[in-house]
């Protein structure tokens, strides 16, 4: 049960990057997509009806987490309050600045919010890029299970170059949401600008493939990894290929599917650790050590499924009821 949990947390964390990495993409790209205020309103309006059911995956995610692995929850938290308290400041930062946009009929309050959306948004990608880097990397862990490092030590080079990364593929998925959701001029630059920033997707790419054997020797010769891996490839090559045929549905389905499958390769490299330690894995916790008492760990599977049926459900109505494209100037 204790990997039916594992692949649990990983599902819906996997279900947020998607959902959530289309409009935190397309925030951080709304400078180069939108020239005026009404363009940057309609890329805003694209994103408006979802942003906020988005993140109910996060939240789902962190309960599900608390629910499956308390320990390897409690251990998390002992040393990110810091990042955390950052990233709920960029959360809240985002939905300010979504919500006091048109109260003022000022261009200069208009774009202040909207420079307040795109910092806010790029910055929790960096973030969360650079959190998968650690989980994958490890941090020092001591003897109790707690966080013994710094700040700074979070900030280390493969750590960063995830982030990057992260930032790359997110507004790649943002442009693909673009190109989808918007009819007009804000549209056809994201078709335009979407094969450059696929360019430097790939760079980082290959840069964080090679950085991830480097630091991870152990996991260059798992064949679940390597699977994975050429799997992810080929749909990040489909993403420009359907992209050039002007499949705008295909391309966001090829775009999602290689963001499903990078998380995978990360998900296959932490296993079977919830928290590796640094270095050498000194210290990881396992999800079988971390687990709760079977009977426990039976009950809170049967609560979080629940739970995420009733997200996955909730997202699909808001989907269907809310299809359509978005019109500049309506």
């Amino acid at each position: 049960m204790s990997v039916v949990a594992f692949l649990l947390v990983a599902f819906m964390l996997a279900g947020y990057v998607v959902l959530d990495g289309y409009d935190l993409g397309v925030a951080s790209i709304a400078p180069f997509l939108a020239r005026n205020d009404r363009e940057r309103l309609a890329s805003m309006q694209a994103i408006g009806p979802f942003w906020n059911g988005n993140e109910v995956w996060l939240v789902a995610a962190g309960g599900i987490l608390f629910a499956l692995f308390p320990k390897g929850y409690a251990s998390s938290f002992s040393g990110f309050y810091l990042p955390f308290i950052v990233v709920l400041w960029l959360l809240m930062g985002r939905g300010v600045a979504l919500e006091l946009r048109e109260h003022y009929d000022s261009a200069l309050w208009h774009q202040f919010w909207d420079f307040c959306f795109t910092a806010a948004s790029a910055l929790l990608i960096l973030f969360f890029g650079v959190a998968l880097g650690n989980l994958i990397r490890g941090v020092p862990l001591g003897s109790a299970g707690y966080f013994m490092g710094t700040f700074a030590f979070l900030l280390n080079w493969y750590a960063l170059l995830v982030g990057l990364f992260a930032l790359a593929a997110l507004a790649l998925h943002g442009a693909t949401f673009m190109v989808l959701r918007v009819e007009g001029a804000p549209a056809e630059r994201a078709r335009t600008m979407l094969p450059r920033v696929w360019v430097v997707a790939l760079v980082l790419f290959v840069l964080v493939t090679v950085a991830t054997f480097v630091t991870r020797s152990d996991a260059v010769f798992n064949p679940w990894i390597d699977v994975l891996g050429i799997l992810a490839a080929a749909a990040f090559v489909a993403v420009l290929f359907l992209a050039r045929r002007r499949a705008e549905i295909a391309t966001f389905v090829a775009s999602s599917a290689f963001l499903v499958l990078v998380l995978s390769v990360a998900a296959a490299t932490m296993y079977p650790n919830l928290l590796r330690g640094y270095p050498d894995g000194r210290g990881s916790l396992s999800i079988f050590d971390l687990s709760p008492s079977p009977a426990a760990l039976a009950s809170a599977l049967g609560v979080s499924i629940a739970g995420m049926v009733i997200v996955i459900a909730y997202t699909t109505v808001l989907w269907r009821k809310l299809a359509g494209k978005v019109r500049v100037g309506e």
